[in-house]
């Protein structure tokens, strides 16, 4: 078991390339002030001129975003990918795509959400990426998850981050961060990843309790959860029920579907849709301690 390839540090003066793989983009204040973070730094950002477009809850037609992703990825100059935003698309560019991995290092594609979809499948081509604040919401995270995630792309050591330990031991795998919602479309797909040796790290956002207990009886239906190794619960944010229907809260929910697989799990950790969403690399070996409540990246 090793961490997939981890793409080489950035560099002030790197060039980075901006797309919209999924939602059309309507936080266009957020965005500029999310790029001017990145040039501060001394980072190139370049917008692909199509960005603003959009074809219904889509950033554009499938075509076109698809083609944004292969000029980034194709580009030698361009030395990471910043996502714009979440919402969906994203698993619709990647219907026949596959990554075409040459002799020139790999490079940096960050976000979350929706964007789960890409970095998963980036994960099956054995390519480490960043689960991390997309465009649309980086500028409004704490100073502290700003500087975790230029700490971790620029080649310095992260913090290992604090939750709510649930008990059942230590376990050490591959961090596969990710979208519960997004992920949990991505069964039986030629997406999915090998599951063995993984911690799983999940969080959501506006899914009542019940689809939150839909999807992870799919999981356990799958048989998916008996080759994971320990399981990371970020923030369920607005996952409540209406005060004035009959449910369980998303507390119990995960506590009934995720306690009784006998494996370490954390929950609360700080990274999803909340404030702060503490970068988190896929594909890296991480070790989480149910015992104390903390998941360390171990590269």
């Amino acid at each position: 078991m090793q961490s997939k390839v981890l793409p080489p540090p950035l560099q002030p003066g790197d060039l980075l390339r901006v797309i919209a793989p999924s939602g059309a983009l309507r936080e266009f204040e957020a965005l500029g002030r999310s790029v001017e973070i990145w040039r501060s730094r001394g980072y190139q950002v370049e917008i692909m001129p199509t960005l603003t477009d959009k074809w219904g809850y889509l950033a554009e037609k499938d075509e076109i975003r698809r083609q944004q992703l292969t000029i980034a990825w194709s580009d030698p100059d361009c030395r990471g990918i910043l996502c714009t935003r979440g919402g969906f698309g994203s698993t619709r560019i990647l219907e026949n795509w596959h990554w075409e991995i040459n002799s020139a290092p790999p490079k940096w594609l960050i976000g979350f959400s929706d964007i789960t979809a890409l970095l998963w499948s980036l994960y099956t081509a054995d390519i480490t990426s960043l689960h991390a604040p997309v465009l649309t919401t980086l500028a409004d995270e704490t100073d502290w998850s700003i500087q975790r995630l230029f700490d971790f792309v620029e080649g310095r050591p992260i913090a290992p981050l604090k939750g709510c330990a649930w008990g059942g031991g230590t376990a050490t795998g591959l961090l596969l961060p990710g979208n519960l919602t997004v992920a949990t479309h991505l069964l039986a797909t030629s997406i999915i990843p090998d599951f063995h040796d993984v911690i799983l790290a999940w969080e959501d956002v506006a899914e009542a309790p019940y689809r939150i207990d839909r999807m992870l009886t799919q999981w356990r239906l799958s048989g998916v959860l008996s080759k994971v190794r320990g399981i990371a619960l970020g923030s369920f944010t607005q996952c409540e029920s209406p005060p004035n229907l009959p449910s369980f809260s998303v507390e119990e929910v995960l506590r009934d579907r995720l306690g009784d697989l006998g494996i370490p799990i954390v929950s609360n950790l700080p990274f999803g849709h909340g404030n702060p969403n503490a970068v988190l690399p896929v594909g890296v070996l991480a070790t989480l301690d149910a015992d104390r409540g903390v998941l360390s990246v171990d590269c």
